[in-house]
C-alpha cells in the first residue's frame, strides 16, 4: 500500500525553494513514495533504494529547476538495474523542450534511448484536461500561467484524497476552473502553491509570472471552496522571512510554508 494513516496522501519534500543555496534545493515532490511531482533535487535527498522507487514524474514545465535531477536519477538507475523504468509525463510540447536540450546526446546522454531496445527514460504525453490512470491515481494537467508553457496538475490519490499542485505560475484562470469544477464533487484535500517574491516585488513578479503573498491571496479568491491545506513552496531564500510574516498577516489558518526534507499529508 501507498497511503498511511488510513487513506492520507504523503507528500515528501524533496527541495521546495525558489532559489538554490546552501541546504536549499529546487522544487520536487514525492507522493506516496512512487509518484513525483517535478523534479529539480532527487539524488542527492533520496537514497539509491528510494530512487528505485520511483516510476513517474509529472513536469510542469521546462525551467532546469523543475527537472534537472531526472538526469542523475537516470543514470543511477542505469547503473543499478537496466531493467528500471521511469515515466516522464507532460505535455507534448514540454517534452520536445526536454529532448532537444536535456536528452540530446550533448548536454546528456540521451537516456530515452539507453539501453536502445528498453530504455530507462519513457517520455509520456499528456493531454490538458484529460484524466489519465497511473498506477492507482488520476491526474489531470491544466494550463498555468508562466513565463513558458507550464500546466499544473490535480491528483486524486488511492482512497479519493484530492492535491493539487499549480507549479511556478502567475496569476491564472484555467487551472482554477478546474479546481472549481472538482470541487463540487470533492472538497479539495491539499495546495501546494508557489509564493516566490515579497509584496514589495509586485512588479518582477508580474513581469516573471510568479506570485507575491497579496498576489496569492487574490488567486484563492478565485476557489469557490477553499482548500483544507496550503502549502506555500518556491520562496525566494533571501526573501523568505519577509514572505512568511506577508504569509502570517492573511490570517488564513490552514497556511503552511513547506520545509524541505519534511513530510507532510493530506
Amino acid at each position: 500500500m501507498l497511503t498511511l494513516k488510513g487513506g492520507d496522501m504523503k507528500i515528501k519534500v524533496l527541495g521546495c525553494s525558489g532559489s538554490e543555496m546552501p541546504n536549499l534545493s529546487p522544487p520536487a515532490y514525492l507522493v506516496d513514495g512512487r509518484i513525483l511531482l517535478d523534479a529539480g533535487t532527487i539524488a542527492s535527498a533520496l537514497n539509491e533504494n528510494a530512487q528505485a522507487k520511483i516510476a513517474h514524474i509529472l513536469i510542469t514545465h521546462s525551467h532546469l529547476d523543475h527537472l534537472r535531477g531526472i538526469t542523475s536519477l537516470a543514470d543511477n538507475m542505469l547503473a543499478r538495474n537496466q531493467e528500471h523504468k521511469i515515466n516522464i509525463i507532460a505535455t507534448k510540447e514540454i517534452l520536445n523542450i526536454i529532448k532537444e536540450n536535456i536528452f540530446n546526446n550533448s548536454i546528456w546522454p540521451d537516456f530515452t534511448n539507453i539501453p536502445p531496445k528498453n530504455p530507462i527514460l519513457r517520455l509520456r504525453t499528456i493531454e490538458i484536461g484529460r484524466e489519465y490512470k497511473i498506477n492507482s491515481y488520476k491526474v489531470k494537467a491544466e494550463n498555468v500561467t508562466h513565463s513558458v508553457s507550464s500546466v499544473g496538475y490535480l491528483i486524486k490519490g488511492l482512497d479519493g484524497k484530492i492535491l493539487l499542485y499549480t507549479g511556478d505560475t502567475g496569476q491564472t484562470e484555467d487551472f482554477w476552473k478546474m479546481a472549481n469544477i472538482q470541487s463540487r464533487a470533492h472538497a479539495i484535500d491539499g495546495l501546494i502553491i508557489e509564493v516566490t517574491f515579497p509584496n514589495s516585488m509586485k512588479d518582477l513578479a508580474f513581469t516573471t509570472k510568479h506570485l507575491t503573498p497579496a498576489m496569492f491571496f487574490e488567486e484563492l479568491k478565485k476557489l469557490k471552496q477553499p482548500p483544507k491545506k496550503i502549502f506555500i513552496t518556491h520562496l525566494k531564500s533571501q526573501f523568505s522571512d519577509i514572505i512568511t510574516r506577508e504569509l502570517h498577516d492573511l490570517k488564513i489558518k490552514q497556511i503552511t510554508v513547506l520545509k524541505e526534507g519534511k513530510s507532510y499529508f493530506i
